[in-house]
């Protein structure tokens, strides 16, 4: 039997849920991701979690809190270069998103799309045969 999800509901007072949105925009993650984690939390400590206000909890801490941690710089690089090669990406679709949609107009208005290019002529023009169309890997 699969680990099927179920939902919770309940109901909290409206400046309690704008906290609680502010805790999740703060955190940049959904409302649900964090009532998923308070209930994590909760679950992987039998129930015995208990919510004290932060300078109370920072008497008793003997790290800080939030807790911190250090990154290699290498590490740091790679995901900025990622978040650069994403991005390069989906300029490239939109690009590609652009053509098809102004190819799609040219279709839709009945006018002569500029220049189609099939594969199949241009090897014939170029003389060569199916055959040849076999290639070898290894």
């Amino acid at each position: 039997m699969g680990n099927k999800n179920k939902t919770i509901s309940f109901r909290v007072n409206e400046d309690v849920f704008e906290t609680l949105r502010e805790i999740a925009e703060e955190r940049d993650i959904s409302l649900s991701a964090v009532f998923r984690d308070y209930v994590d939390t909760l679950v992987a400590h039998d129930g015995q979690v208990q919510v004290v206000p932060e300078h109370e909890a920072d008497a008793d801490a003997t790290e800080e809190f939030p807790p911190r941690v250090e990154v290699p710089k290498s590490f740091v690089r790679e995901h900025e270069r990622l978040e650069l090669e994403a991005e390069h990406l989906r300029d490239q679709l939109d690009e590609h998103k652009r053509y098809i949609t102004q190819l799609r107009q040219q279709l839709d208005d009945g006018e002569e799309i500029e220049e189609v290019v099939h594969l199949e002529e241009l090897d014939r023009e170029n003389g060569k045969s199916e055959a040849e169309d076999t290639y070898r890997l290894g």
